[in-house]
C-alpha cells in the first residue's frame, strides 16, 4: 500500500508536466520497473491505475465506452512485460547498479516507447464525438508520441540510475563528502547551467516561431556533448536532463513542429553521448586498471629497494663487527709478542692492522654510510666520505641543502645519497671537471613530498693538473654499480622522477627529480630500527 501509494503521488506529480511531446511519466515508469523488485510491480500498476480508472469513468460518456475500456488499463501494463523480458535476458543494470549497460538501456527505452505509442495511437483512434471537420494524422501523431515518449525516458532515467549508483550503500556524510568533492557537479552546475541559461535567454529574446529560437533549441545539446566527453555516460545523463529541460520551457505552443525537430535533434545527441559515454568510461576504467598495476609494479620494486638497503645494511653491520674483531685480535696478537720478544718492533705489524682496518670501513661504509646512518643525509653529504675523497683528491666540492629534509622517507634520503655518488663517479671517469656543486631542494606537491637534486659541474683548467685521479677513481668506483647515469636514470624512474642533463657555463649540469614511495612501505630508520614509512 506505501509503494502504491507513493508511486501514485509521483506520478501525479510527474503528470502535471507530462504531455504528448514531452512525455517524462514514461521515465518514471521504465525507471521503477528498472529498480524495483518484481514483488512490488502490482503495488506500482494499482498506484498508476487510480488516475486512469478516475479519468475513464469521468469522460466515457464524452468519447465512447471502447476509448474508456483502452484508456482504463495504465502504460505501466504495456511496458511491464517489455520491461520483465529486458531484465531477464539484457539485464542493463548490473553488479549492484556499479555497471550500467547504456546499449541495453537505449534498447529498453526504445521498447518502452514503442509501446505507449501503440496504446495512445489505440485510444486515439477509439475516440467518438471528435470536432466536426477534425482530420486525424496518425503518422503526426505516432512521431509525436514516440519521440515524446523516448525524450521523457532519456530525461527522467539515466539521471535517476546515476543518483541510485552514487547513493546505494553510502552513508549521508559519504554522500556529503562525494558530492563536495564531485567534479561533475561542479561543472554541471557552474558550466553546464549557464551554457543553458545563456541559450535560453537567446531562445526567449527571439519571437516565437523564427529561426533564431529554433536554432537556440537545437544548441542545447552542445553541454550534452561537452559534459558527455569530460565525465562520460554520467555527464551525458544530467546535460540531456537539463537540455530537454530547456527545449520544452522554449515550446511556443503544443505540438510545435519546429520544436519536435528540436527535440529529435537533441534525442539523437543524448542517446549518441550516452552510448559514446559509456564507452569512454570503459576506457578511463581500463586506463585506471593499468595506472594501479603500474603503481603496483612501483611499489613491488620500491620494496625491493627496501628489501636491498636492509641486506646492505646489515652486511655493513657485519664488517664493522668485523672489523673490530680484527682490532681486538691484532690487539692481543701483539700483546703477546711483546710478552714473548720485549726488543721487537711491532711498527710493522700496527701499520698492516691500521691498513686492514681503513679497508674494512671503507668497504662497509660503500655499503651503507655510516656518516647518513649517524648524522643525516646533509652532515653524510657535506662531510662524510664523498666529501672527504673528493677533496682529499684535490677537487673542490660544495653541498648545499633547502627544505624539510628530516620529513623525507628514509628510503628517498638514502636514493638520494646514491644517485649522487652515481653521478659523481660518472663524471669523475672523464677526467674534465675540478669542482662540483651539489644542491638539494626539498617540497611538497599535490600531498607528495620530493627532493629535487642539480649537480653542477665545472672544467677547472688551473685545478686538473693538481688532482690526484688514479687515487680518486679506485674509490669512488668501488662506491657505485659502474652503470654511471644509467644508474640515476633507473633510480630517478623508479621513484616516479626523471633526469635531465643541460649545458652551462664551463661545464654541464644533472638535475634528478624524485618523489616519496607511493605506498607504505619497510624503511630504515635513522636510530637503525626497521619502520613502517
Amino acid at each position: 500500500m506505501a509503494v502504491a501509494l507513493g508511486y501514485g503521488i509521483l506520478a501525479a506529480l510527474f503528470r502535471q508536466f507530462s504531455f504528448a511531446q514531452w512525455e517524462i511519466n514514461a521515465g518514471l515508469r521504465v525507471t521503477a520497473l528498472l529498480l524495483a523488485p518484481y514483488r512490488y510491480w502490482p503495488a506500482l500498476i494499482v498506484g498508476e491505475s487510480g488516475y486512469y480508472i478516475g479519468l475513464s469513468y469521468v469522460c466515457s460518456s464524452t468519447w465512447g465506452m471502447a476509448w474508456a475500456l483502452i484508456n482504463v488499463v495504465p502504460g505501466m501494463v504495456y511496458v511491464a512485460p517489455l520491461v520483465y523480458w529486458v531484465r531477464k535476458r539484457w539485464p542493463p543494470i548490473t553488479r549492484n547498479a556499479t555497471h550500467i549497460n547504456m546499449g541495453r538501456l537505449l534498447a529498453c527505452a526504445l521498447l518502452a516507447s514503442v509501446a505507449l505509442d501503440i496504446r495512445n495511437l489505440g485510444s486515439f483512434s477509439t475516440m467518438k464525438n471528435l470536432p466536426p471537420g477534425y482530420v486525424v494524422n496518425y503518422y503526426k501523431l505516432a512521431l509525436d508520441y514516440f519521440i515524446g515518449g523516448y525524450l521523457g525516458i532519456l530525461t527522467v532515467t539515466p539521471l535517476v540510475l546515476l543518483a541510485y549508483q552514487k547513493m546505494v550503500g553510502k552513508s549521508w556524510p559519504e554522500l556529503q563528502s562525494k558530492a563536495g568533492n564531485s567534479r561533475l557537479l561542479f561543472e554541471s552546475i557552474c558550466l553546464g547551467f549557464p551554457v543553458m541559461a545563456f541559450l535560453l535567454w537567446i531562445g526567449f529574446s527571439a519571437a516565437p516561431h523564427t529561426p533564431t529560437r529554433q536554432m537556440a533549441q537545437v544548441a542545447m545539446f552542445l553541454p550534452v556533448v561537452w559534459l558527455a566527453f569530460r565525465h562520460g555516460w554520467q555527464g551525458a545523463s544530467i546535460g540531456g536532463s537539463i537540455a530537454s529541460c530547456a527545449v520544452m520551457l522554449l515550446m511556443p505552443e503544443l505540438r510545435d513542429p519546429m520544436t519536435i525537430q528540436a527535440e529529435a535533434v537533441v534525442a539523437f545527441a543524448i542517446s549518441t553521448m550516452l552510448i559514446m559515454g559509456a564507452r569512454i568510461a570503459s576506457l578511463d576504467k581500463h586506463v585506471e586498471r593499468d595506472r594501479i598495476d603500474v603503481h603496483a609494479a612501483l611499489a613491488l620494486a620500491q620494496r625491493n629497494v627496501y628489501l636491498g638497503e636492509m641486506q646492505l645494511r646489515m652486511t655493513s653491520q657485519a664488517l664493522e663487527q668485523i672489523k673490530n674483531s680484527v682490532q681486538a685480535g691484532f690487539a692481543m696478537m701483539l700483546g703477546r709478542l711483546r710478552h714473548l720478544q720485549p726488543a721487537v718492533d711491532d711498527r710493522g705489524y700496527q701499520r698492516h692492522a691500521l691498513v686492514a682496518q681503513n679497508q674494512l670501513r671503507s668497504l662497509a661504509d660503500s655499503l651503507y654510510p655510516l656518516a647518513l646512518r649517524e648524522r643525516g643525509l646533509p652532515s653524510a653529504l657535506r662531510e662524510g666520505t664523498l666529501a672527504q675523497v673528493l677533496r682529499e683528491a684535490g677537487l673542490i666540492y660544495s653541498c648545499d641543502f633547502r627544505g624539510p629534509v628530516s620529513k623525507l622517507s628514509h628510503t628517498l634520503r638514502m636514493t638520494i645519497y646514491r644517485v649522487i655518488w652515481e653521478a659523481v663517479a660518472d663524471v669523475c671517469v672523464k677526467k674534465d671537471m675540478g669542482e662540483i656543486q651539489v644542491r638539494v631542494r626539498v617540497g611538497e606537491r599535490q600531498g607528495r613530498r620530493g627532493a629535487l637534486v642539480v649537480i653542477r659541474f665545472r672544467g677547472l683548467p688551473a685545478q686538473l693538473s693538481s688532482i690526484h685521479w688514479d687515487e680518486l677513481l679506485p674509490r669512488m668506483v668501488r662506491a657505485t654499480s659502474g652503470l654511471g647515469l644509467r644508474a640515476v636514470r633507473d633510480r630517478a624512474a623508479l621513484f616516479e622522477g626523471c633526469t635531465r642533463t643541460r649545458s652551462i657555463h664551463s661545464g654541464h649540469q644533472i638535475s634528478i627529480l624524485l618523489f616519496d614511495p607511493i605506498v607504505p612501505g619497510v624503511a630504515i630508520s635513522p636510530a637503525g630500527q626497521w619502520t613502517e614509512c
